[in-house]
């Protein structure tokens, strides 16, 4: 749950020293000779996190993927090419992530515990973020325009994003209702009794990462696939992380109505089978090891501008004693 401030600065210096590069050198390499480029991505958006999950222990990253929870994901982009090598994107957007501990397979083995557990969440995503494009096959290409080239892509940058986890609340005359959970501190955020369980953001730094390839149907469209994983400093996007408190500390921290939705909210193992009474209070509730995360793979659409003398203006920038 701590911030890695490494990742995040490490990323931001690598956008910065590549912009000043760009910009130390020859005069044809300014963004006055770039192109502009908008776009639209949809496709859809998967949760890593505590919740849900495969058989057996919880994996990180594809392993703990629940396809039935699959969401969409839509988004907007500009791009700056000051080189054809090089790419700067702006990026926003909105999405949705959901996990439910009734989507691991009952098997036998150490995954029953998450269906014991019986917790669900739900919320709203929007995220922004900026970051760099390098397209490795470009020096190889013949310079005569993009129609009809295929680009493959890797992509780092550093952003952020905002999230509001919500669970299913069951009212004693069964009336469902969807409530925040980050002010219920079901784990004893923020408590005094708890000292070392610090309240959330519900904005948060975040890394995206990952790769591409784009195909030019024209000199200035082109279509493309892209799978971007977010690398996220927080274990809260699903708003369970570490161990069970004890529920009588709701009363005293809560208003009535809060406090009885925290004490079904927390723990749900006896919910739909009262009979069962384990002792749980300071058992595992989530892993704190492991922060949450997400990933989306896109279809994208581009429109480029500014491309005028395409073939001279490539030739220009990306002149090599291996051609020439």
């Amino acid at each position: 749950m701590r911030t890695n401030a490494t990742y995040v600065r490490l990323s931001v210096l690598i956008c910065l020293f590549t912009f000043l590069s760009i910009h130390s050198k020859a005069q044809s390499l300014h963004f006055g000779n770039g192109k502009f480029e908008v776009g639209l991505g949809i496709g859809p958006s998967f949760f890593l996190g505590d919740l849900g999950g495969s058989e057996g222990k919880g994996k990180t990253f594809i392993k703990d993927v629940d396809m039935p929870l699959t969401k969409l994901m839509k988004g907007i982009y500009i791009n700056v090419y000051p080189v054809e090598w090089l790419g700067f994107r702006l990026a926003g957007n909105i999405g949705y992530l959901e996990g439910d501990d009734a989507q691991a397979p009952n098997k036998g083995g150490a995954e029953r515990f998450r269906l014991y557990r019986n917790l669900k969440f739900r919320s709203n995503l929007w995220d922004a973020y900026a970051g760099l494009e390098i397209y490795p096959t470009v020096f190889l290409e013949q310079y005569d325009g993009l129609q009809g080239k295929l680009r493959p892509y890797g992509f780092i940058g550093v952003g952020a994003f905002h999230f509001n986890p919500q669970g299913e609340y069951v009212a004693s005359n069964g009336t469902k209702t969807w409530v925040d959970l980050k002010p219920l501190k079901l784990e004893g955020q923020g408590m005094s009794e708890y000292p070392d369980r610090k309240e959330y953001a519900l904005t948060q730094l975040m890394i995206p990462m990952g790769g591409g390839i784009k195909y030019y149907v024209k000199e200035n469209f082109y279509v493309g696939f892209e799978i971007l994983h977010r690398k996220t400093f927080t274990d809260y996007i699903d708003d369970v992380s570490t161990k069970y408190i004890d529920p009588r500390y709701f009363d005293a921290h809560l208003p009535a109505t809060q406090a009885a939705q925290a004490r079904q909210l927390s723990y749900r193992e006896n919910f739909y089978n009262p009979a069962v009474s384990r002792r749980y209070i300071n058992t595992q509730r989530g892993d704190p090891k492991e922060n949450d995360a997400y990933f989306s793979s896109n279809l994208r659409l581009g429109w480029r501008f500014n491309s005028n003398s395409e073939t001279a203006r490539a030739k220009k920038q990306l002149k090599c004693p291996v051609y020439y």
